[in-house]
């Protein structure tokens, strides 16, 4: 009975699909006389084929395709990259490397690519975040300074919250909680308030983590399952901290 009303709700989207969408009028024969067959063949042959280039759609098969084969996009860098050496087609294997962490690999080949040529504000900002993630808290944080500042906003939040990470790292801890101080404002995510709060339990001002993790969990508790997969780790983290925090008390 399920399966049957299941199937009998499908055919009747698609025939309202027909009418929305001007389609041939056959279509809904076909939907009425042989349902089975032809939602199916009305869904791969209509339906898909126009979600194609839907945004939302393209997101959720990539995030599909990366789950199941990470290292596809490498591959793919560097078959173009054996084709052709480009300066663009090493950025493309060196950001493929740096989206799975691999930043030890990746580090030569952002070097390469900057001694080949002139490169854009965002590679030095790569660059200096591949130098943070293999240990060279020092010469990121020179590649910062030595970059042009970025005009946008959410780019300047964004490298921000690496330089606050290497002040952190290079015990300018004043500074760098100073900037998180600011980002948590703006910046979207709960990465920089989880990483100001870490930062003020270490300095022992537990107080002023506990406001700032409360927020977090404010902010956490609207959103569904699905939305809170992206930081998962990092609201496991603020929730096991906030009961620390909150068992002091």
């Amino acid at each position: 009975m399920i399966v049957y009303l299941a199937l009998l709700l499908v055919e009747v989207a698609c025939i309202v699909d027909v009418i929305r969408n001007g389609r041939s009028q056959l279509w809904i024969m076909a939907l009425i006389f042989l349902p089975v067959a032809s939602t199916i063949a009305y869904v791969f042959v209509e339906v898909l084929p126009g979600m194609q280039g839907n945004r939302h759609v393209r997101t959720v098969r990539a995030k599909a395709v990366a789950a199941i084969d990470p290292e596809r996009e490498v591959r793919a860098a560097r078959s173009a990259l054996d084709l052709t050496d480009t300066v663009a087609n090493r950025l493309r294997v060196a950001d493929a490397l740096a989206a799975l962490g691999k930043y030890g690999e990746a580090l030569p080949l952002y070097h390469e690519a900057i001694a080949m040529g002139p490169v854009d504000r965002r590679t030095a900002e790569k660059l200096a975040r591949a130098e943070f993630e293999t240990g060279d808290a020092a010469g990121a944080l020179a590649r910062l300074d030595d970059s042009p500042p970025p005009s946008a906003q959410s780019d300047r939040d964004r490298q921000g919250l690496l330089r606050a990470r290497i002040l952190d790292q290079l015990g300018r801890r004043d500074e760098a909680l100073a900037i998180y101080a600011d980002l948590v404002t703006r910046l979207p995510g709960e990465e920089a308030r989880c990483r100001y709060a870490a930062l003020l339990i270490e300095q022992g001002w537990d107080k002023k983590a506990l406001v700032v993790l409360e927020e977090v969990e404010s902010r956490m508790k609207p959103l569904t399952r699905h939305q809170r997969a992206a930081e998962a780790d990092m609201y496991r983290w603020a929730m096991d901290q906030l009961g620390k925090l909150r068992g002091k008390g």
